[in-house]
């Protein structure tokens, strides 16, 4: 694959997404800034939308691009999740479900190598796992902590959604 084949501005956008972790994860984890750490995750969340529409706006979308847009999904929201369980602001179940069931449906994937397309139940899931992240966050800015326990929950949803999204993907992977 020539190099110009993955260089697409959603594709720049999902890399976008992708340097966006480490920044956020310090200052979560530093507890200096919270309120553009917050600013941040929610650019994050977006990303996620603005690269499936510029890559449908645009004529540019691809193999390439959803794999990597499923990657920052999974990279991105799992090293967060990780960073607020490290914060001490979810719980480390609501955490450990995500790459649970991410490596159980992957490892199925690459023995059967079957196609796999996002379901809407996949897409709620990752609508509410980065709603309860984003709330999450903003729960930790000096003035907003009621929306502390509000993204708990959201999260918690998001965990258990992930796990019926991730049971269904092995249904289609095991037919």
């Amino acid at each position: 694959m020539s190099g110009s084949q993955w260089r697409t501005v959603p594709n720049l956008v999902t890399a976008l997404r992708f340097a966006l972790v480490v920044p956020i994860a310090v200052l979560l984890l530093t507890g200096t800034h919270p309120l553009l750490a917050a600013g941040l995750a929610v650019v994050f969340g977006a990303s996620d939308w603005v690269d499936g529409y510029l890559a449908r706006r645009l004529g540019q979308a691809g193999r390439v691009g959803a794999v990597l847009d499923a990657v920052a999904d999974r990279v991105g929201v799992g090293c967060l999740a990780i960073a607020l369980g490290a914060a001490g602001a979810v719980p480390w179940w609501a955490i450990a479900v995500f790459p649970a069931v991410d490596l159980a449906v992957g490892g199925v994937y690459l023995a059967r190598r079957r196609p796999l397309a996002v379901t809407a139940l996949g897409k709620v899931r990752t609508g509410a796992a980065m709603a309860g992240v984003f709330l999450v966050f903003a729960g930790l800015v000096p003035g907003l902590g009621g929306l502390l326990p509000v993204g708990q929950v959201v999260l918690g949803i998001g965990a258990v959604l992930h796990i019926g999204a991730g049971a269904l993907y092995m249904r289609r992977l095991l037919r």
